[in-house]
């Protein structure tokens, strides 16, 4: 199976996203220090990730075969990652505090939830091991960019 047609398709939808502005490193807890997050820096740190596809688009790996999970960023305040569904996966488990869809649809809870599309941040907040489902949706592959603060660091 060839994935090149989903390789447009997705470079196509990284057009989706809002412009941000450049955010500055002393906007962001510096990676090697232990610092209190709020949910909206993670949430501001997730859209500065995902407006900057070099950091994550050299990641994205397509298994037909099952969805990827795959670690962006990790130091000790929080950890990023890229979950990569196949058309029609049934998806996974995640327990992220910050979630948004970088290409592609997916839904969130049962394959007839919310759907997710490209640009919004979805807040789920610290919700104490609580989790949600993803499943893939659509006839194209779909990538999201998800976020979790290390619960030592978390602010409410």
């Amino acid at each position: 199976m060839s994935v090149a047609p989903e390789i447009a398709r997705l470079a196509e939808a990284v057009l989706l996203i809002p412009a941000q502005h450049a955010a500055s490193p002393a906007d962001f807890p510096d990676r090697d220090a232990e610092r209190t997050l709020t949910v909206g820096t993670l949430a501001r740190l997730l859209r500065s990730i995902a407006a900057s596809p070099e950091r994550w688009w050299g990641l994205v790996r397509f298994e037909p075969g099952g969805s990827v999970q795959v670690t962006v960023e990790e130091c000790a305040a929080y950890r990023a990652w890229l979950v990569v569904l196949p058309p029609g996966d049934a998806g996974q488990s995640c327990d992220c505090d910050v979630a948004t869809m970088i290409a592609g649809e997916a839904t969130e809870g049962t394959s007839a939830g919310a759907v997710l599309r490209p640009g919004p941040v979805r807040v789920h907040g610290e919700r104490h091991g609580e989790r949600h489902g993803l499943h893939g949706r659509g006839t194209g592959y779909s990538i999201s960019l998800h976020a979790r603060a290390h619960r030592t660091s978390m602010k409410k």
